[in-house]
Formats: C-alpha cells, sequence, structure tokens
C-alpha cells in the first residue's frame, strides 16, 4: 500500500510579470496556482505517494480551476470543502541580480479564512493516514484557519499520524509576537520541525548566533546550536534547517542540517550546491516535500536529506510553485553534482 499523506492550506492563484519584467511594466500576467501546502502535496504526488490535499475552496469556476490544476498532478481532492466567495491572490515580479523579487497578497476574506473546524471530518482524513504537513502561512490567515489546524493536529497526533511543520515565517500577514503567541502552542503536536534561516527567530524566538542573511553570511554553529536547543524545548523527533546563502537574487548557495532523535551530537550535514535562480518560490516547499519522502522511504536519515536538498535545488531552476521533477532526476543530480549537461 502506497504511503498516505494530507497536507492542509491554501491555494491561490498566483499572477507573475513575464520574465524578468517589473510591475509598472508588464502589459500581463502569467497566471497559475500555488501555496506551501499545496506545492508540498504536488511534490508527494510526483514522487508516488498518496497525496491529498486539504482546503476550502468556492463553488464558482475559479475554485473549480484550482482544483483541476491539483489534479493535473494526481493531488487527490476528496477532503477539499466548497464555499465562499474568493481565491486568494499573490502577485509576484521576480528579481534579478542585485533587484530582489516581490510578492503582493491579495488574499484577504478568501474561502479558507472562512473555514470552521467542523466543517471537515478530520478522523475520516487521518484514516490511515502516515503523514500530516502544515505551515505557518495556515494559522496565520486567522483565528478559523487557526482553530481547524488545531482540531487537524489533535486528530493526527490522536491516530498516532507524524506531523511535520514548516514554520514559514510571512512579516506581510502577521507580527513576530502574533506569530510566537500562535504558534508555540502549536509545537507540542510536531513531530518533524523545517525552518529556515530566520522562521526560529521569528516564529518561536530562538536566533542563530553570528549570521547576518543580508550579507549571505552563515554560521552553522549557530544553526545547529539553534536545532539542538528547538529539539530539546519542544521534544522534536527531527529539526530540519535549510541554510540559504543569498549572494543576489540570481545566486545563492543550498544546502542543509538535520539533527534526528537517532543523534543529538552533532547534526547531518547536507551536500551544498551553488544556484542560478530561474524562480524561488516554492524552494523551501521543495525541501520539505523531499525530506518527507526521504524520511518515508529512504534507509537513513542522510540520504532522506540529501533527496531533500538535490530536489530543492532542482526546484529553483522550474518556473512556477510546483516542484515538476522525477525521482530520477534527483537521484542523478546526488551522484553527479550536477553539471547541466544536455540529456541526449
Amino acid at each position: 500500500m502506497n504511503k498516505k499523506v494530507v497536507t492542509f492550506g491554501e491555494i491561490m492563484l498566483r499572477l507573475s510579470t513575464p520574465g524578468f519584467t517589473r510591475f509598472v511594466q508588464s502589459q500581463n500576467f502569467d497566471a497559475t496556482y500555488g501555496g506551501g501546502e499545496a506545492n508540498v502535496a504536488v511534490s508527494l504526488s510526483n514522487y508516488g505517494l498518496d497525496s491529498f490535499f486539504v482546503t476550502k475552496l468556492p463553488k464558482h469556476e475559479i475554485g473549480q480551476s484550482a482544483i483541476n490544476h491539483l489534479r493535473r498532478f494526481g493531488v487527490k481532492d476528496d477532503y477539499i470543502v466548497r464555499g465562499g466567495d474568493r481565491v486568494g491572490i499573490y502577485y509576484l515580479e521576480t528579481g534579478a541580480s542585485q533587484r530582489a523579487s516581490k510578492v503582493i497578497y491579495d488574499r484577504a476574506n478568501s474561502a479558507i479564512t472562512q473555514m470552521k473546524s467542523d466543517e471537515i471530518n478530520w478522523k475520516k482524513v487521518f484514516e490511515n493516514a502516515d503523514w500530516f504537513h502544515w505551515t505557518g502561512i495556515t494559522p496565520a490567515l486567522g483565528k478559523n484557519a487557526q482553530e481547524a489546524l488545531h482540531a487537524a493536529c489533535t486528530t493526527a497526533k490522536e491516530l498516532g499520524v507524524t506531523i511535520s511543520c514548516d514554520l514559514n515565517f510571512r512579516a506581510k500577514m502577521w507580527t513576530q509576537e502574533e506569530a510566537q503567541a500562535v504558534m508555540k502552542p502549536l509545537m507540542k503536536y510536531v513531530d518533524v520541525c523545517i525552518a529556515n534561516e530566520e522562521d526560529a527567530e521569528k516564529s518561536l524566538g530562538l536566533k542563530a548566533d553570528n549570521t547576518n542573511i543580508e550579507e549571505g553570511k552563515l554560521n552553522e554553529d549557530g544553526y545547529f546550536n539553534i536545532a539542538k536547543k528547538l529539539k530539546e524545548i519542544y521534544n522534536f523527533k527531527a529539526v530540519a534547517i535549510t541554510l540559504r546563502e543569498s549572494f543576489s537574487a540570481s545566486m545563492n548557495g543550498w544546502s542543509a542540517l538535520l539533527l534526528d532523535e537517532k543523534d543529538c551530537i552533532a547534526p547531518i550535514r547536507s551536500s551544498r550546491y551553488e544556484i542560478e535562480i530561474v524562480d524561488r518560490v516554492g524552494g523551501g516547499d521543495s525541501f520539505a516535500s523531499g525530506l518527507i519522502y526521504g524520511l518515508l522511504t529512504k534507509n537513513n536519515s542522510k540520504d532522506a536529506l540529501e533527496f531533500a536538498v538535490a530536489a530543492s535545488c532542482l526546484k529553483h531552476s522550474i518556473p512556477g510553485d510546483f516542484n515538476l521533477v522525477s525521482i530520477d532526476e534527483i537521484e542523478k543530480l546526488i551522484k553527479s553534482g550536477g553539471s547541466g549537461r544536455v540529456e541526449r
């Protein structure tokens, strides 16, 4: 039987300027769909798992279009609630060189913000499930989403489902104080915590020492100490931290570390990739989905981490939110280091 994975969050209409054009100069937008947990669901389906995405979407054609987009990639929509008036939108301007990418949200009063916790039968959702994933974006959507998420986490924990959370702090959605008031109590349900250079600080109040993400400087010992503190404070089974060295909007260093329940002395460190970015949106989600797949199917944590980092490295070369790469392509990158030679 295939592993069953469930994700819960918002899928949005993504309107991006073509190429590297700016909002003020573009005459049109490229339209697609995306969102943290939806991105993870697509990747896990692509890897051959039974992937279910839970959300609320309007009954009108745009809501149906979002569902159809998920279906294209094999994501199961059995538990999607229909209702509400609008699909959230985000606008993306892709940066280049020293000009950063920009995101503008238009998601107020979207359907998922109107969701009531009793609209979903979570026991049915998690029947025979192996894994449940959510991100810090979902509780940032407001009280209704927080209550639904709490019900989901409570039920998943009762049924013995492994729960992962990507902290994913979004400054445009809530303050650090608001985030910590909500996120800290939810950590007692989480088995696998995923964070980036600043999420632990913004969402949980733990800062890495001697690190300046604006200058692309990372102190690995500082992040190991953060992982160790997270594990000790919240009793996580595993903590993964992605390490992004931001040299410019076009060039990043990319790697990660993992501290799991088997090893509290030293973290597992991944290979490091230098990536020229086509689209970094969804990069963290592709890491999370790769890690989930790796932890469910690989023989050891090191292999799981290498799979996650390589999968995410490849995502940065693909326009759109979704990571449309195969397991074979990821494994080939792990073995070769990625020369980029034409395959004939």
